[in-house]
């Protein structure tokens, strides 16, 4: 299926369905992708499903941190299955074709994941400090209320920011063809597609890009200032172990934000108006699949609690599957 020629370019009401990026050239290759793609998806969703499990069922886990944690896991669950069953879809019944529906729904859901983690990434940088710096208050200012607050601010915010940001993009009048070069719908892709007569629209979307950039980098100021917060009370600790404690509730979400703003940094600043599409597609698998799929392993890889708890999950299902098994040959 090809793109439209540009003899009839079609304007964004004659448009039906947008063409998404091939991963590859070749039958052979596209299955290989295929594969590839089920075996991090598979992973992604046993890795974020165990610990939203975990942490659901494990009484002790029911803290602010792992509250947050959770909220983490679902949101990583939703990002990733924006893109990757799509892209799987077109490769096994081997079309490259997304409605114009499927598309304004996918930017819609990516952009709504993706802010919404970034927001939730900061409160929880916000949840170590009071918990660092500010212990004897910790239960006060990081009660259930607050952290359910907090949480449906992330989800409610960045709600309307997705819907503001899908109405705004997909308003433009589109007459540069079909064809977005990208594995998924994005917006910087749609927007090239937009006609340059409607400028005054462009321009509008823009605008609502950059105040995003302006409040991602008020979220990195506030990420930053916490953790040279947190490193100042951690160093001036008496104890070792407390130290060592203090790190190493703090490490695996520094890491998780520097996986994420790293992959969106890279994304960003790369050339766009004369990058190659494989350039385009190795970037956006960066930071669309990376930070889901690593995320769960970089919270449970020396986390004794999660560890723990997911072992207790893991037993119980054994013994279940185990009853259920006696039961039927009984």
């Amino acid at each position: 299926m090809g793109t439209l020629s540009a003899d009839r370019m079609p304007n964004s009401s004659s448009i039906s369905e947008f063409l998404l990026l091939a991963l590859a050239d070749t039958r052979q290759l596209q299955l290989l992708h295929f594969w590839l793609l089920l075996g991090i998806y598979l992973a992604a969703l046993l890795g974020n499903g165990l610990i939203s499990t975990a942490v659901a069922c494990d009484h002790r886990l029911h803290t602010p941190m792992y509250f947050f944690l959770l909220n983490l896991a679902l949101l990583d669950l939703g990002c990733i299955s924006t893109t990757l069953p799509k892209a799987m879809a077109n490769i096994i019944f081997d079309t490259q074709a997304i409605s114009y529906t499927g598309c304004v729904v996918q930017v819609f859901l990516f952009v709504f994941f993706i802010s919404a983690e970034y927001f939730l990434l900061t409160m929880m940088s916000y949840d170590r400090y009071v918990a660092i710096c500010k212990p004897l208050h910790y239960r006060t200012l990081m009660d259930s209320r607050a952290c359910a607050t907090m949480a449906a601010a992330a989800w409610g915010i960045e709600f309307f920011n997705s819907l503001l940001h899908t109405a705004s993009t997909f308003s433009l009048p589109l007459c540069q063809g079909n064809a977005v070069d990208q594995f998924f719908c994005e917006i910087p892709h749609i927007l090239k597609l937009s006609c340059s007569k409607s400028f005054k629209s462009y321009l509008r979307e823009v605008g609502f890009l950059l105040f995003s950039v302006c409040l991602a980098l008020v979220f990195f100021v506030f990420i930053v200032v916490s953790y040279v917060q947190i490193f100042r009370a951690v160093l001036r600790m008496p104890s070792e172990q407390g130290r060592h404690k203090a790190f190493s509730t703090c490490l695996p979400h520094l890491a998780v934000v520097s996986l994420f703003l790293s992959t969106g940094s890279f994304a960003q600043m790369k050339p766009f108006s004369n990058s190659s599409p494989s350039l385009d597609l190795m970037v956006s698998f960066l930071y669309s699949v990376l930070p889901p799929t690593l995320n769960p392993i970089i919270y449970s890889m020396r986390n004794k609690e999660i560890k723990h708890a997911l072992s207790k999950v893991l037993q119980n299902v054994h013994y279940s599957s185990f009853n259920k098994m006696h039961i039927c040959l009984t």
